[in-house]
């Protein structure tokens, strides 16, 4: 596996390569199995693989968040050579943001930005928006690869890509879970071990919602859901919400929409932890 720092050195090592279909996954770091996850499906469907690693500073409300995210380079940089990635993108910020970064980039995002992790987090998802697509200008990809846990992010990006009609595709993969169904998450090494122990209980509780789908009143659903999160020490749920998968607006009956999910979001101590679970699909 060959680490680039440099946009330029990237972009020519790329261009040498010919004409090669890339498959690129974006993370910032402390790497899981979930990453890999999109890295084998990536390595299975493209000629090249590139992932990147970069701490976006655009996309934290607080810089006390930015500051304890965790920064894994050697470790990372292993598990992607050991899963056989061509090329690990590395850059500094000023890599990325050479103009500074105050974004200029204009996209209708039709609303999906306002809903629940928008109303929580306000300027994350036009920061998350703006690395994405200067990423995406940089590597140039055939085909981008992002997880289903951050439903709302790739929902996000795949109108950003529609709106400014980007030629690359993107592919969702399915949430990936620890045994005991946690989804899989950078920010799980932050939890402490009593923290940790109570975390499976947002899993269930989507997958009681599953199972209610048509048989209770989805607020009476969302209320007790809620009360349930808040049940183990420390836990404090942000929101559960069923929403239409393609507007991500709540849904006040279940005939409402042919696609539903249920999303949550869970401060566990000081840690922040979202999941979601289809519900319904018709396709």
């Amino acid at each position: 596996m060959k680490i680039f720092s440099s946009v330029k050195e990237l972009q020519t090592e790329l261009k040498n390569q010919g004409k090669k279909t890339i498959g690129f996954i974006p993370t910032m770091g402390a790497l899981h199995s979930g990453h890999i996850a999109l890295m084998k499906q990536s390595i299975k469907e493209n000629d090249l693989t590139v992932a990147s690693i970069f701490v976006n500073p655009t996309q934290f409300n607080a810089k006390s968040d930015l500051d304890k995210y965790p920064r894994t380079m050697k470790a990372d940089s292993d598990k992607l050579a050991k899963a056989k990635v061509d090329y690990l993108f590395a850059p500094t910020v000023k890599e990325i943001y050479p103009g500074g970064t105050k974004s200029k980039l204009k996209v209708n995002l039709k609303g999906l930005d306002e809903q629940l992790e928008g109303a929580f987090r306000p300027g994350h998802f036009e920061g998350v928006v703006q690395v994405v697509h200067r990423l995406l200008d940089i590597v140039k990809p055939t085909r981008l690869y992002m997880g289903q846990k951050d439903f709302q992010q790739f929902t996000i990006i795949a109108q950003m890509i529609k709106n400014l009609r980007m030629k690359v595709a993107l592919v969702v993969v399915p949430i990936q879970r620890a045994k005991d169904g946690v989804a899989l998450s950078s920010r799980n090494v932050r939890l402490t071990k009593a923290k940790r122990k109570w975390a499976p209980i947002i899993y269930k509780s989507l997958k009681s919602a599953k199972r209610q789908v048509g048989k209770k009143p989805i607020a009476e659903l969302c209320e007790e859901t809620m009360i349930a999160l808040g049940k183990p020490r420390g836990y404090k749920p942000e929101y559960f919400s069923i929403i239409d998968g393609y507007t991500l607006k709540e849904v006040k009956e279940w005939k409402d929409s042919d696609y539903l999910i249920a999303v949550t979001a869970v401060w566990a101590g000081e840690v922040r932890l979202i999941d979601n679970m289809i519900l319904k699909q018709t396709k």
